[in-house]
């Protein structure tokens, strides 16, 4: 099974940042993406990133990418940073409330789990399993810290690591 890793944004989204500017999406996910490749070729998962430019492939793009490979080969995993979030919770359920210890966690229990559905392009048009992670806000200056501090860097690949590992 291939893991598909899909980091967020380009240099040339438009906001997609932290107030401050510290945290810009497009740089924050490629350097997860990078990082959670290499964990996951750790533990003997195949697994790349299909973007690896810097300026912003168009959703059609990264789909063609991805349905590249037959629906039973791959799976795709997309990965953002949320928006919006003043001080609210952030959106996980109970794993990653174990990842990330102290965090406050939003959940959508309307369909009898705790993920929030969506109609992401990038879900709706790919031909695998794909999950689209938002990942603590980006104008929540407490996420912001954690998510550019080593110790949540590491939270966040573990987390999507143990995800990908309990899925596969």
């Amino acid at each position: 099974m291939k893991v598909l890793i899909d980091n967020g944004h380009g240099s040339n989204t438009p906001g997609k940042c932290s107030p401050d500017g510290r945290l810009r999406e497009y740089a924050y996910t490629r350097e997860i993406a990078e990082r959670l490749v290499m964990e996951l070729r750790k533990n003997g998962i195949d697994a790349e990133r299909i973007v690896k430019e810097e300026i912003d492939v168009p959703l059609a793009e990264r789909c063609r990418r991805v349905n590249e490979y037959k629906a039973s080969e791959a799976i795709l995993v997309s990965i953002h940073c949320n928006a919006a979030g003043n001080g609210a919770d952030t959106g996980c359920g109970e794993d990653a409330e174990n990842c990330l210890p102290g965090m406050k966690m939003r959940k959508d229990m309307t369909d009898g789990d705790p993920d929030k559905e969506s109609q992401f392009y990038i879900l709706r048009h790919t031909n695998c399993s794909a999950v689209l992670t938002e990942n603590l806000f980006q104008d929540n200056r407490e996420d912001v810290e954690f998510l550019l501090s080593e110790r949540g860097k590491r939270a966040i690949v573990s987390l999507h690591v143990w995800g990908i590992m309990k899925y596969l």
